[in-house]
């Protein structure tokens, strides 16, 4: 929807987090599981929205060349905040109740939606000349004075309207690139969430931490991931950003730290189950956790920098599509674990 001129993608935005800072409050005071479950999916449906869009409001604001170093930053705060959550909740939810948990997310996000209603500019050019146009006409009292988006949406059916809302599912399952990308990231989101879901099991079961301690191991992957980002923005500053300028760019050129990310991720699984018994002491695997976020950054920064490059009309449904994906697989794999 943030593709579509009359929206925009600061109204997606602060309304989609609004609901979700609202849909919060049920989600807190929850009586049974079914009510806790149903608001857990609305937040969860309006609390995707943000994530989908910001990718695309890099491109709206960046020049190609910059858009690999800023999605970087963007990603990881992405992936390093499902870290923080039980570093800044354990000892929460150890001291006051899991509500507690909720309560501090809501806390949190709605100083963010405060900081988007009063700070965050429009950044869709689609938008922001749909109501400059807007404005003069009401001004000049001239109709004809439109924007080049209104003149193309003119003949355009409620029929179009759908296939923009769908384009994020299309673009994903008949785009093989985008497809298989999605499917990889997919699997790696999974194995992240499913992986996580043994914390409790080594840290607690084996090496005998409270519910607090345990949100601390977290800080393995978090330092893994502060020591992994500066690396990779290096690269790009180094090496990537002169390579964009040299034209024609190729949206490829971002690619290469995924082979060192691709061989990553198997050592850092291996390292944290081969060392997680209690004859090893806990800093070995905890240690080993911390590998994990090196090949998530240089697995999904290069990924989300090439699906903006490669689709630069469409990169908001091709990284919504991508994130769908992701969140998908997110939510299934930890059903694994028994």
């Amino acid at each position: 929807m943030s593709e579509m001129p009359q929206i925009g993608r600061s109204r997606i935005y602060f309304w989609t987090l609004f609901a979700f800072v609202l849909l919060e409050l049920p989600t807190g005071y929850a009586t049974n599981v079914a009510m806790l479950l149903v608001f857990r999916f609305l937040t969860g449906f309006f609390g995707g929205p943000v994530l989908a869009t910001g990718g695309a409001t890099i491109m709206d604001m960046y020049p190609p060349v910059d858009v690999p170093y800023w999605i970087g930053i963007f990603g990881s705060v992405g992936i390093l905040g499902p870290v923080m959550g039980p570093l800044i909740g354990g000892f929460a939810a150890q001291a006051k109740g899991w509500r507690w948990t909720i309560w501090e997310l809501t806390w949190l996000c709605a100083g963010v939606l405060i900081m988007i209603f009063f700070l965050m500019p429009e950044t869709s050019q689609a938008n922001i000349l749909y109501r400059r146009a807007k404005r003069l006409r009401i001004a000049t009292g001239d109709s004809r004075l439109k924007s080049q988006s209104e003149v193309d949406a003119e003949g355009v059916t409620v029929k179009d309207n759908l296939i923009v809302l769908a384009r994020a599912f299309t673009l994903t399952f008949s785009e093989p690139v985008v497809f298989f990308v999605g499917l990889y990231c997919a699997l790696i989101y999974g194995i992240l969430y499913l992986w996580f879901e043994s914390f409790p099991l080594v840290f607690g079961e084996i090496y005998g931490f409270n519910i607090g301690l345990q949100g601390l191991v977290f800080l393995g992957i978090f330092v893994g991931g502060v020591l992994t980002l500066p690396c990779y923005l290096y690269w790009v500053r180094k090496y990537l950003t002169p390579t964009l300028k040299q034209p024609p760019i190729r949206p490829e050129v971002v690619l290469p730290p995924t082979f060192f990310g691709a061989v990553a991720l198997p050592i850092c699984l291996f390292w944290y189950g081969w060392t997680a018994r209690s004859s090893i002491h806990w800093m070995v695997p905890l240690v080993g956790s911390g590998s994990f976020t090196v090949s998530i950054i240089t697995l999904f920064m290069p990924v989300l920098s090439y699906l903006g490059m490669a689709y630069p009309d469409y990169a908001a449904s091709v990284l919504a599509g991508n994130a769908l994906f992701r969140a998908s697989c997110g939510v299934v794999f930890p059903l694994f674990v028994s």
